[in-house]
Order: structure tokens, then C-alpha cells, then sequence
């Protein structure tokens, strides 16, 4: 099996049969919808039809507006269509994190030597959503509740493992997130020892929304940290 094989077998198995939390809900793109299993195999496809090892980075869940519609981590419809070539017919959707990360894409040397080098996925592969005081569909974080996190640990478990059988190297994770997100990771590779070594980042998410201003000071980071391992 090439490692695109890997990942659409892993995508189309998807599931989490837990019961969540009052309040929360699970976001399964791959159940929800589906022509997201097709879009995201094409990508996949494309960039992943070989049998190269690669590095894992690390994200937090699926968001709606990204992951949660194209089955591509940090990649919205812009992207997906503008910078990969792969039709998409759907709702577009802009997310800024994915804006971020083909940016630093772009400064790598674009999407074709990146994602010979990396994989990018998420610590929980599926997302969860809550609904706010407005009546409005928010994203939620694994982390954001302790009951929460309890109850995908095992699933969170699981998925890297799995993940990391398709071909990752595993002298150093990158961590998109070095706030909650890495702390978790941290703990967990204390446990599992599933890599030697976890550089993390700023999120995506934080830059575009607190620091855009020194946007390319995060760039030039992010690519300085990715250039360790090319």
C-alpha cells in the first residue's frame, strides 16, 4: 500500500462510538458528507502516492470551515482548488489558518516538495462543535474540557499509532499549537514515547488572529523549523 492507501483506509474508518459529553457534538466529515471521502482521496492521491517517509505535524481537531469540509487538515476550499488543483464543487470556504500555512507552504518550496516531506493531521483526527449562547455552531477543542478529553484519550491514542504505521519518522513531531495543545502532546509522548523529539509552534490560527502584523516573522520561523528535517 502506497502512504495515500494508508490515509484514505484511515479516513474511511473513522469513527468514534463513544458517548460525548452533554453539549458537544462530533465532527466526522468522512460520515457527514459524502463527496468529502472522494475530494480528499484526490488530494491524497496526488501528493501521497508513493511509499516516502515523512514527518507528522500535528494540529489540534478538524475545524468546520477547514479539515471539517475538504478532509484535508489546514486546507480550505481556496486552497484545495487555488494551490493544489483539485476540483472541489461545494461551498468555498476561507479559513485563515489554512491561508497561514500555504504561505509557509509557498516560502518551502510549494505544496508538491512540502507534502513529499509532511504529513499534517491532528492530535484528535475528528472535530467537535458546541453551541453558544446565540444559538450558534462554535468549534470546540479536545481540551477545552477535562470530561472531554477523557473520554477521546484512548481514541486520540489509537489514531497516532495507527497513523504512524503508515510511514512517519519519528525523530521529531511537529506541534501546531504550543499552548494546551502541546502540553497534551507532551504528557502523551511522556507515556508513549511515540517520538524522540516534539517542536512545537505557534498555531496557525493565533498568528493570523493576534499576530499579522509579524505574520512573516511566523513564516520564516515555521519554515527554519520545517528546513531542520528536509
Amino acid at each position: 500500500m502506497t502512504f495515500a492507501d494508508h490515509i484514505i483506509e484511515f479516513n474511511q474508518s473513522l469513527d468514534f462510538t463513544g458517548k460525548m459529553p452533554a453539549g458537544i457534538r462530533l465532527l466526522n466529515p468522512f460520515r457527514e458528507n459524502s463527496d468529502i471521502l472522494a475530494v480528499s482521496s484526490s488530494f491524497y492521491k496526488k501528493y501521497y502516492n508513493d511509499h516516502n517517509q515523512r514527518h507528522l505535524i500535528m494540529g489540534i481537531n478538524p475545524g468546520r470551515f477547514g479539515g471539517g469540509v475538504t478532509g484535508v487538515p489546514f486546507t480550505d476550499t481556496k486552497r484545495l482548488t487555488n494551490e493544489c488543483a483539485i476540483p472541489y464543487s461545494g461551498k468555498e470556504t476561507h479559513e485563515p489558518s489554512s491561508v497561514f500555512v500555504y504561505e509557509v507552504i509557498k516560502v518551502y518550496g510549494g505544496t508538491n516538495l512540502f507534502y513529499n516531506d509532511f504529513y499534517i493531521n491532528s492530535i484528535c483526527p475528528l472535530g467537535f462543535t458546541i453551541i453558544d449562547t446565540k444559538g450558534n455552531e462554535k468549534n470546540y477543542n479536545y481540551y477545552d474540557s477535562r470530561e472531554l478529553t477523557e473520554t477521546v484519550y484512548p481514541f486520540i491514542i489509537e489514531s497516532i499509532q495507527k497513523q504512524i504505521e503508515f510511514g512517519i519518522k519519528t525523530d521529531i513531531c511537529f506541534c501546531f499549537g504550543n499552548g494546551k495543545n502541546e502540553k497534551f502532546l507532551r504528557a502523551l509522548n511522556e507515556e508513549k514515547a511515540f517520538f524522540k523529539t516534539i517542536v512545537a509552534l505557534e498555531h496557525p490560527r493565533f498568528v493570523m488572529q493576534y499576530k499579522a502584523k509579524s505574520k512573516q516573522q511566523y513564516i520564516d520561523k515555521y519554515t527554519n523549523a520545517f528546513n531542520l528535517v528536509k
